[in-house]
């Protein structure tokens, strides 16, 4: 009987020897899988509601931004979560010149292609964001890094000037407009260039009530600054609940 038990006794050794650390590695690559996991992989918004995807559908959606509430047709709102409502600290729009429509199926060409003329403007409105009002981003920020102060007169309108070389705006210009009321319209535009195909103007500014409207078209639009302007402007007015 001792012989036997000495014969079963060995192999049993030896298959714990090497099943247990198996085991540890087994459990450890389990739990190193799930940490990353938890904080690597992707959630369901997003994979599918956080990516831009427009719709033509045109029902009100009511949400807020900051302290401010807003009801605001569908194709207007870029992302797909945005369209569920609520508040948002940020919220990303789309219209399309000259009307300031909506996506529609009949533009959506405009909005997937990037052609330098493309009537897509794109705006957002952000909360509790400090934005700069523009004239003073002008003296405190860009003034102190152009080549000339003074500036030189530039296309429609506008007053153009030129950053210097060791600025971080260099790759820019810098255009000032005079917009309604005599408030200042500060754009900062892609420089024409031929390795630049499809320049962009961006501008930033306050609107009050804690929020701040950026925006951004097409270079290639710049003639209708002062449309871009008063257009969005009527249609974030447009868009607002009135108390």
């Amino acid at each position: 009987m001792s012989r036997a038990g000495d014969e079963f006794s060995g192999p049993i050794r030896q298959r714990s020897g090497w099943l247990v650390p198996l085991a540890v590695f087994f459990v450890t690559a389990c739990l190193s899988a799930l940490v990353l996991a938890y904080y690597f992989a992707p959630t369901p918004s997003q994979l599918t509601q956080e990516l831009p995807a427009p719709t033509d559908a045109t029902r009100p959606v009511t949400l807020s931004v900051g302290l401010v509430r807003f009801r605001i047709p569908a194709n207007y709102i870029v992302r797909a979560s945005a369209r569920l409502g609520g508040e948002m600290a940020q919220l990303d729009m789309i219209a399309m010149l000259p009307n300031f429509e909506g996506y529609t199926l009949g533009t959506a060409r405009e909005f997937t292609g990037n052609e330098p003329d493309s009537g897509v403007v794109y705006f957002s409105l952000a909360g509790n964001r400090a934005a700069l009002p523009e004239q003073e981003r002008i003296d405190r920020i860009y003034m102190h890094q152009v080549t000339d102060a003074s500036g030189a007169p530039g296309p429609y309108a506008l007053r153009q000037y030129a950053f210097r070389s060791d600025s971080g705006y260099r790759s820019e210009d810098l255009l000032v407009g005079v917009g309604d009321g005599g408030r200042p319209v500060v754009l900062i535009c892609n420089k024409l260039a031929p390795d630049t195909v499809s320049p962009n103007c961006l501008r930033d500014l306050p609107l009050g009530n804690g929020l701040a409207l950026s925006y951004r078209f097409k270079r290639g639009n710049l003639a209708d600054w002062r449309k871009v302007d008063a257009g969005l402007r009527a249609l974030i007015d447009r868009f607002t609940v009135k108390n």
